[in-house]
């Protein structure tokens, strides 16, 4: 019996939604009839491995030390297989600026920006609203707030605690389009509705604060294009498994519409309210399968 250790939890700011995901995906493989050890991952993660001695890691941690590189790198340190993508794909999909270099040379369409420092900031230095800030490498839009036109709270007002730089990009009006990538293929898209200003960490993960439309009611030109960027990006950055792409389509003054990329997760969330279950549930494809395909498709990048 394959023997599967489910890492979850964490110590960043998305340890409870990867606590989540990583029960969730345990009781699946469990009902799959994997050996399944759930662990909540500290910093003696390594300790705890060796004397776990799993056969493949199910990797369910989410935002930093999870999905940018370091818990890939200790794992292909131990020789160990384990899901989703690797060390060099999860580092650059993590660092913004350098996803949207890569994206950007793949033909895929990004938002202006510009890269501050705090101190930058703090001077008085601006940008031309409507903008979105972003930390440099968290996700599930930890940290991300938008200004408006005609908002007079000004950048140097903004409390932060995300590290010395920051990533400024041009806001987006439009739709939210999310597309799922399993292996070499593109699933599918879902549009999500958020009820407040943008999908933030609150919507993604408490029920009734955003809508799901799954198809993306797009246009059939419009949904194909929106997989194939999805699987585009996923290449781009050298993802293996599963991964998410989030887009936004502006409906432009001449009725075409334009496709901007705004990250690709390499560890999109597995809880009930998570998007990419619910598309491949969409495709047929039930929870179950989709984390058995994960632990049969996990490897090490060497």
């Amino acid at each position: 019996m394959t023997h599967v250790a489910v890492l979850m939890g964490g110590w960043s700011a998305e340890r409870e939604v990867s606590i989540n995901s990583g029960l969730a995906c345990s009781e699946a493989l469990k009902s799959c009839g994997y050996e399944v050890t759930p662990i909540d991952v500290g910093r003696d993660v390594a300790e705890t491995l060796a004397l776990t001695k799993p056969d493949v890691c199910f990797n369910a941690l989410h935002g930093r030390y999870g999905e940018d590189g370091y818990i890939q790198g200790l794992l292909e340190i131990m020789g160990l297989a384990y899901t989703h993508s690797g060390v060099l794909a999860s580092a650059m999909a993590m660092n913004k600026p350098v996803a949207k270099e890569l994206f950007a040379a793949a033909g895929i369409k990004c938002a202006d920006g510009q890269i501050f420092t705090r101190q930058e900031i703090l001077d008085g230095a601006t940008y031309p609203k409507p903008f979105v800030i972003k930390p440099f490498n968290e996700g599930s839009s930890v940290g991300v707030t938008i200004f408006l036109e005609g908002e007079n709270m000004n950048l140097s007002e903004l409390p932060w605690t995300f590290g010395d730089k920051v990533l400024i990009e041009t806001y987006i009006p439009g739709r939210e389009i999310h597309v799922a990538v399993m292996g070499d293929a593109a699933l599918g898209a879902v549009e999500i509705r958020p009820l407040g200003r943008f999908y933030d960490y609150e919507a993604k993960y408490t029920s009734g604060k955003a809508e799901h439309l799954m198809p993306a009611p797009l246009s059939k030109d419009e949904y194909a294009e929106a997989l194939d960027l999805a699987l585009r990006a996923h290449q781009a950055l050298g993802c293996r498994g599963v991964s998410r792409s989030d887009f936004r389509l502006e409906e432009n003054a001449d009725g075409s519409s334009t496709f901007y990329i705004l990250e690709t997760n390499t560890q999109p969330g597995m809880t009930s309210l998570s998007l990419v279950p619910e598309i491949a549930g969409y495709c047929g494809i039930s929870f179950e399968d989709l984390v058995r395909w994960m632990v049969e498709d996990a490897s090490c990048d060497r």
